[in-house]
């Protein structure tokens, strides 16, 4: 007879920064459920670009959502993603579940995205925690984007890493190609590209005559390498890369720890 460790099914806590009623998150929901037992908490509103970003001062809310998510528990809040990472583990899962995965996000998280993104800080503040996380975007930011590839890869990839004895902080960054399944090549694990945008912020008048910025900008890879997110996204692969929350730069502390004068 098996115990009840061995018939428990495994926890996955789902969540994004597109908020609870993105076409993304019910795309990766119905994606892995088959997988284990869903429990998504999400923004109650877009929180794209939130990055790292905690609640502070201000009362956080936690309702039940019924009817968007058929068989899923689920919960909004009007924190950020990392809010809702938080929130799931203390207030209603009351454990850490085996899997944090977030996202599916509507538009890149490929080279220095994954410092601004909330998909991916969400899935960052679940490695904190000793969660096996992962993040996942499609490079189309339409409402109506096509997630059906994506939703292959997301199955195909979870189900392969729940499989696996992972390290208490595993996190990945992947990154899916616009275009149907019979169009991409396959799964590339990558580092992440020198890549980012030259901004710029675009001067305008509103009704009122008063003067507002807008954020503009171009995305521009510096990086000519073949094994970057960048390049595999261009070559229609799905870009895999391992990341981690420790930004020591060891190369430099080490040259400090020999060379610096004031030590």
């Amino acid at each position: 007879m098996k115990s009840k460790k061995e018939i428990e099914r495994p926890i996955i806590l789902v969540t994004n920064d597109d908020g609870i009623t993105a076409p993304g998150i019910k795309s990766l929901v119905d994606a892995v459920k088959d997988l284990g037992d869903v429990v998504v908490v999400a923004p109650d509103k877009p929180q794209s670009g939130m990055g790292h970003a905690i609640t502070i001062g201000v009362p956080l809310r936690l309702n039940k959502v019924t009817g968007f998510f058929d068989d899923v528990q689920a919960w909004q809040t009007n924190g950020t993603p990392v809010d809702c990472v938080k929130l799931a583990v203390d207030k209603i899962l009351h454990r850490k579940p085996d899997i944090c995965l977030s996202g599916i996000n509507h538009g890149a998280n490929h080279s220095i995205n994954v410092i601004y993104s909330g998909t991916m800080s969400a899935a960052m503040e679940a490695s904190i925690e000793s969660i096996p996380s992962i993040g996942f975007s499609l490079l189309d930011y339409s409402i109506d984007a096509d997630f059906s590839a994506s939703k292959f890869y997301v199955h195909k990839i979870v189900e392969s890493v729940m499989k696996k004895k992972l390290t208490r902080h595993f996190l990945l960054n992947v990154n899916i190609p616009q275009g149907p399944l019979d169009v991409l090549k396959g799964i590339k694990v990558c580092r992440q590209a020198y890549a980012k945008y030259d901004e710029d912020f675009d001067e305008r008048i509103d009704p009122n005559g008063r003067k507002y910025f807008w954020l503009t900008g171009e995305f521009k890879n510096f990086d000519e390498g073949e094994d970057t997110d960048v390049w595999a996204l261009e070559h229609n692969y799905v870009s895999v890369v391992p990341v981690h929350f420790d930004l020591t730069n060891y190369k430099l502390k080490e040259q400090l720890e020999n060379n610096w004068e004031i030590l």
